[in-house]
């Protein structure tokens, strides 16, 4: 796993440009990115996670 990009919440928030309400509502739909919850607390989302989300919204979209 060296070498992957791990996103903080903030940073994945800014890049959808979507709030932390929004994007829990639709994490609760079971629509949003991957997140891991880091052994201290901290929630990230792998780079790799967001860009295949990302392609999933195309398709839907498509």
């Amino acid at each position: 796993m060296a070498g992957t990009k791990m996103l903080k919440l903030p940073e994945v928030l800014e890049e959808i440009e979507m709030s932390r309400a929004a994007f829990y509502r639709m994490r609760a739909r079971g629509k949003a990115p991957r997140l891991i919850k880091l052994p201290n607390g901290q929630i990230r989302c792998r780079r790799s996670d967001l860009d295949d989300w990302w392609a999933s919204m195309e398709e839907t979209a498509a």
